[in-house]
């Protein structure tokens, strides 16, 4: 198991770095909060832990910005025993857990056992983007809360991009994940079916090409913006 510990006490990191080391965790630990989102970003991590109280950018700025980047990595935020607050505005922005300090080492190893077996069905089944959130067991997709009707091919292709937000597929790509290897390389169904599901999300309200998830990349193919307005 990856962690990111994001912890600013000295004495809190080393006795939690040392618990997960005890448990086989691989844990990589930071104590400030931007290059805590950068590491959030870059890294492959099966829980964050996320102190509040943190120098650069504070804790919620970082749930925050992660969840609007598209980052749906379990995250427990450590608070102040009595900042009632702040555990209510983590869960609120997406926050999967809280742990008031003080606390036992074990029992966040335990929450952390917990939460991922809590959460590793549905968000194995979730998609969630920036404004646009896609259910693979139900199929159901929304933008900015409002249902979208999409063709089985256009679900496909929205879900294959939505898999690497920022990440450029070349049209080639796309149509042997989503049309097959067969189909003719030469054809334009990739960027009419594109088409189509812009249109789509212009009627709820994305009428301007700047606010449309899918981004045209020149020459090369398409990609899935990380979210509009992400910090």
């Amino acid at each position: 198991m990856r962690v990111l510990l994001v912890e600013d006490e000295k004495k809190i990191a080393d006795f939690v770095c040392a618990g997960f080391r005890e448990q086989g965790f691989v844990t990589e630990h930071c104590a400030n909060g931007n290059e805590g989102f950068e590491r959030a970003l870059r890294g492959a991590f099966d829980v964050i832990v996320l102190d509040v109280m943190l120098p650069g950018r504070d804790g919620l700025a970082v749930l925050k910005g992660l969840r609007r980047a598209g980052n749906s990595t379990p995250i427990i935020i450590l608070t102040a025993r009595n900042e009632l607050d702040d555990r209510l505005e983590g869960l609120s922005l997406g926050a999967d857990d809280y742990l008031a300090k003080p606390f036992f080492v074990e029992e966040l190893i335990a929450r952390i056992q917990a939460l991922l077996r809590r959460v590793s069905g549905e968000r194995q089944n979730i998609l969630a983007v920036g404004d646009l959130r896609l259910d693979r067991i139900t199929r159901e997709v929304t933008w900015c809360e409002r249902s979208v009707d999409l063709t089985g091919r256009e679900f496909n292709l929205i879900e294959y991009l939505m898999r690497s937000p920022g990440r450029v597929l070349t049209r080639t790509q796309i149509l042997e994940h989503v049309w097959g290897y067969d189909f003719d390389p030469s054809t334009n169904v990739v960027d009419v079916c594109i088409q189509r599901i812009r249109k789509k999300l212009a009627a709820l309200g994305a009428a301007d090409p700047a606010q449309s998830p899918i981004e045209s990349v020149r020459g090369v193919g398409y990609r899935f913006r990380r979210a509009p307005n992400t910090p």
